[in-house]
């Protein structure tokens, strides 16, 4: 299988198909020029929520399959934004920093029928997944920014202290990281950009991102 990746965290993902894979695999990780695109079976853009002007590319590579990093946005919503009909298979995947190397892969379909697509394509390289609705900040990443956000409520309150929350999270639910922690390794940028994202979908105030939360993220230009 040739595989095209490119983006943020190439090589991380190119170890673990490889690593996986029961089939012989040629990755190649560069923004190879549009123009030979169709000779892959397989292209994975990592960079696809910061650039979804990238459906462009691939929305004429009839019958081939494209996984894209699609947490902050849907697939839909990418396709009905750039106002292009898609005649790839587009599969969203939860790229998000610590979620590419988990066993699960959290995905979404644009069209329910491309799963007999890309399921054979994932169980032949070893990848275990899980669909979502095609939902901005689907499941996980969903959570775990709210996790975070109200951790963030809870500092500002002065109710306990950053150390004093990631332990007793940890503690109390077993979970692998408190959630400043879990931020840390997130990054800061992607938790912002998820509930900000997901609030301006739902309107939902649980989403409303918190005050400290928010000067942390727009801080990051000047520190």
């Amino acid at each position: 299988m040739k595989i095209l990746i490119f983006g943020r965290k190439t090589e991380e993902l190119s170890q673990k198909l490889q690593e996986n894979a029961t089939i012989e695999l040629t990755i190649e990780l560069a923004a190879t020029a549009q123009s030979i695109y169709k000779q892959y079976d397989l292209i994975i853009d990592l960079d696809f929520d910061e650039s979804p002007r990238h459906i462009y590319r691939y929305a004429n590579l009839d019958g081939q399959v494209v996984i894209v990093a699609a947490v902050k946005q849907s697939l839909l919503e990418a396709i009905t934004n750039a106002q292009q009909k898609v005649h790839c298979h587009l599969i969203g995947l939860n790229a998000l920093p610590t979620f590419i190397q988990r066993p699960l892969w959290e995905m979404s379909l644009l069209k329910p029928e491309d799963e007999k697509i890309i399921q054979p394509i994932l169980n032949s390289l070893g990848i275990d997944y899980q669909l979502v609705e095609d939902r901005v900040g689907m499941v996980t990443p969903r959570i775990i920014s709210m996790i975070i956000n109200e951790a963030h409520f809870t500092l500002q309150e002065g109710t306990a202290t950053v150390a004093d929350i990631d332990l007793a999270m940890k503690l109390g639910t077993n979970y692998p990281y408190g959630p400043f922690e879990w931020m840390e390794k997130i990054g800061v940028e992607h938790v912002y950009e998820v509930l900000e994202a997901v609030y301006q979908d739902t309107h939902n105030e649980r989403y409303r991102v918190a005050p400290l939360l928010k000067r942390k993220y727009l801080s990051r230009e000047i520190t």
